[in-house]
């Protein structure tokens, strides 16, 4: 038996005419599902030999994504934009070959011009061009080099470069500014504000780190010049927490294996001084002990007179006398004298008669001077200390030790020799210096996270606030299959039955009983034998419908044989 399709009615629906379609050719379906299957195959295979894009230049200026445009269509190289235009994606294993290819192109400039402006000078050009050119292109250089840090994403730098004087008094230093526009979400640290200061003082001559001031694209000063006045540097804070760190790590490095490695905390506070000292003395010792001291010169003199009067009185005629007439004795050796006497003694007894004669004559005025001057070798030390940055001047360490557990399991507090013992070995640790005036403090007491870790682990698993998230995560997902599989079995299902199920044969029409007259006799009788023959028949069903139910055997046998006549 053929089928035809049966077209739309023109008042009937697109949908409905197409089920009726797909009814009437049953191999339609299985066409059009083979159909997008090759076609689902075939995009899969176009889609792995695509090029896997990767990023090439990513926020570049308007006119340097021109350019890179223009020189990726004259290297024949496909290309296409992401991130509404801000990204330029090509191939991926071509990334590094056009990227050498446009850096020596000079591509990108970054949105300023650098050194390359001095490039093309012109014949005839003034000193103050060319001034300002150089200085055009060492601001693009320094912005150039700034933007090359990972959270700036654009920069500009004004130089004031004052003009050189022969006196000194005019000479003026230069100073910089620079704006830093941060990419969205990121922030910069004072440490990468200090390297952007240093780098540009660095690389003007003479200026001043204190002269550079850093702002952001909000007008936010992040230079150092409220920094430098409280007289930290990010260096500094972070050897402060180096030292600290490292004096906790030897400290509960040594205390550990006794206490156990989680009944044991240590902080540190470190005094560092970052004053650098640099001074030199010279000082002159006197000499203690004359006689073992040096003498580097020394000088007398002596003087004497004796005899004569000196001239005194009121001055006049009286007191102006010449001096009297000098009478000298006559000495005559002794009688009893020796011929052969020393040289010696004869001198020794002349003397002694001088002095005796001297002695008897009368004594006249007389006077004795003597000056003697000595200098000494003077003790001399010169010392120059220069005394680096960085040296401890104070520690304070606080220790918390937990409470050990004693021999029937319960914590218990340490005793005094042992809270000692743990006290010296601290100390040790941290090198304990009174005169510098460390202090140390070590304190026994339970810890608190003990008990709640204890608590944690009693908990039963379904109060355990991990597995009922697990719980619930889980519930969701099984309620959500639940809802598909009900809006299958229950809606989509229904419908599709409904939809693509066949139309159900149109029974035959009865033929029409035309009304039976009373009065004729044949009429009635046929009528009467055709009820007793449908009641016969419903008769004989319902005797086979029992023996069925009563010998399916026999009914089974009896159809056997109906099949199968031979």
């Amino acid at each position: 038996m053929s089928t035809t399709a049966i077209p739309a009615a023109p008042g009937m629906p697109a949908a409905p005419a197409l089920l009726e379609r797909l009814r009437a050719q049953p191999k339609l379906p299985l066409i059009i599902g083979g159909a997008a299957l090759v076609a689902a195959a075939a995009a899969f295979m176009l889609w792995s030999r695509a090029p896997d894009y990767k990023v090439l230049y990513t926020n570049v200026s308007d006119r340097d994504g021109g350019a890179i445009i223009a020189s990726l269509t004259q290297m024949n190289v496909p290309y296409k934009f992401a991130e509404g235009g801000s990204a330029i994606l090509i191939a991926g294993d071509k990334v590094p070959e056009v990227r050498l290819k446009l850096a020596a192109q000079g591509l990108p400039k970054g949105g300023g011009v650098g050194f390359e402006l001095l490039d093309n000078q012109k014949f005839g050009t003034s000193q103050f061009a060319e001034q300002v050119n150089y200085q055009r292109g060492l601001e693009g250089e320094l912005a150039r080099s700034i933007e090359s840090i990972g959270t700036v994403e654009s920069a500009r730098v004004h130089l004031a470069l004052p003009k050189p004087s022969l006196f000194v008094r005019e000479q003026k230093k230069p100073s910089a500014s620079v704006v830093l526009a941060l990419h969205r979400g990121r922030g910069i640290d004072e440490g990468q504000v200090s390297a952007i200061v240093h780098m540009i003082s660095s690389s003007v001559p003479e200026l001043d780190p204190k002269s550079v001031t850093v702002v952001d694209q909000r007008g936010n000063l992040l230079s150092a010049a409220n920094a430098g006045a409280r007289g930290l540097d990010v260096s500094q804070l972070k050897y402060a927490q180096e030292i600290e760190q490292g004096y906790i790590r030897r400290i509960e490095a040594i205390l550990q294996p006794i206490l156990g490695q989680s009944n044991v905390h240590a902080q540190v506070a470190a005094d560092i001084d970052f004053s650098v000292v640099e001074r030199t003395e010279e000082k002159f010792a006197p000499n203690q002990d004359p006689r073992n001291a040096a003498v580097r010169s020394q000088q007398s003199s002596e003087s004497s007179q004796q005899g004569g009067t000196p001239a005194g009185g009121v001055p006049g005629a009286l007191s102006n006398q010449p001096p009297p007439t000098p009478s000298a004795p006559i000495v005559a050796p002794p009688a009893n004298a020796p011929a052969n006497a020393a040289p010696g003694a004869a001198r020794a007894q002349g003397a002694a008669t001088t002095a005796s004669t001297a002695a008897a004559a009368p004594a006249g005025p007389s006077s004795l001077r003597k000056d003697v001057t000595t200098n000494y070798e003077l003790d001399r030390s010169i010392r120059h200390v220069q005394q680096a940055a960085g040296g401890i001047r104070r520690l304070s360490v606080a220790v918390v030790v937990n409470h050990l557990a004693g021999p029937d399991g319960k914590p218990r507090a340490l005793t005094p020799a042992e809270l000692e013992q743990v006290r010296n070995l601290a100390k040790e640790a941290m090198g304990f210096s009174q005169e510098r005036g460390d202090s140390l403090n070590v304190v026994n007491s339970a810890f608190a996270r003990d008990g709640q870790e204890d608590t944690k682990a009693e908990l039963p698993f379904w109060k355990d606030r991990d597995n009922i998230e697990l719980a619930k995560s889980a519930g969701l997902y099984l309620l959500l299959a639940l809802l598909a599989l009900f809006a299958w079995f229950a809606v989509l299902r229904p419908l599709l039955r409904k939809h693509l199920a066949p139309p159900p044969a149109s029974a035959a029409p009865e033929p029409a009983v035309a009304p039976i007259d009373p009065d004729d006799e044949a009429a009635v009788a046929e009528q009467s034998a055709r009820e007793r023959e449908a009641e016969r028949r419903k008769a004989d069903l319902d005797y086979a419908q029992q023996v069925a139910e009563q010998d399916p055997r026999l009914v089974a046998s009896l159809i056997k044989q109906w099949m199968n006549p031979s």
